[in-house]
């Protein structure tokens, strides 16, 4: 059967209102793909699937063989580049990744509630909501969160230089990720970059004290 306008009308308004739901949160955590953007993408999936239907259904008389989820999967793979686009690097590491899932999350909703399946599209909007607040809540009362933070630093390449910073962090109880050094022949010098987990309730001035007195330390950034 055909969907009607107003068929098409209620889905497209059910759509936009959970996807901007997901991006009102994404919003609020000041993340690069926010509010509009959610909204635009999920009328857009949800848009693709009513329009699929629709021709598969028209045109089924001419092409028996119309199938309205070829449109979708174009929908799906595609969504890849938002995704991309919503990932970024940030320092040694990289940020982004929980809202490409929330977008891809949200174009399937767009297609699930264009293709009719409302209260489905709407209890998965709900769920994602769940885990992106809820858990996130629930983490913060539970679990001592720690933030990746990046850190550099650069000094003269001496035997044990590398050691001391890494004994120097421990003490503060910071465990390094991604460790990467570089050095510099000319000026013999080491740079360390790498990415660390920090409590809030560290005492970032007393490491900064600490880190100072380190010979041939020359450089200590904390990102």
């Amino acid at each position: 059967m055909i969907l009607t306008y107003h068929d098409v009308i209620v889905r497209l308004l059910v759509a936009g209102a959970v996807g901007g739901l997901i991006g009102f949160e994404r919003e609020m955590q000041q993340q690069p793909a926010g509010l509009r953007t959610h909204i635009i993408l999920v009328l857009g999936a949800a848009l693709a699937m009513c329009i699929s239907i629709n021709l598969s259904m028209q045109f089924h008389g001419v092409a028996t063989n119309g199938d309205p989820t070829r449109l979708a999967a174009q929908v799906i793979s595609g969504i890849g580049f938002l995704g991309a686009g919503a990932i970024f690097r940030f320092g040694a590491g990289v940020k982004g990744l929980t809202t490409a899932t929330s977008l891809w999350t949200t174009a399937i909703i767009g297609l699930t509630i264009g293709a009719g399946y409302l209260f489905i599209g709407v209890l998965t909007a709900i769920i994602v909501l769940f885990v992106l607040e809820g858990l996130d809540l629930l983490e913060k009362k539970l679990l001592h969160r720690r933030v990746t933070r990046t850190i550099m630093i650069k000094g003269a390449d001496r035997p044990g230089f590398v050691q001391e910073v890494k004994t120097a962090l421990a003490a503060f109880d910071i465990p390094l990720e991604s460790v990467s050094l570089v050095k510099n022949i000319t000026n013999n010098e080491i740079q360390i970059d790498t990415l660390a987990k920090i409590l809030p309730d560290h005492n970032l001035d007393a490491l900064v004290g600490t880190m100072s007195k380190m010979e041939g330390l020359s450089e200590f950034r904390l990102q």
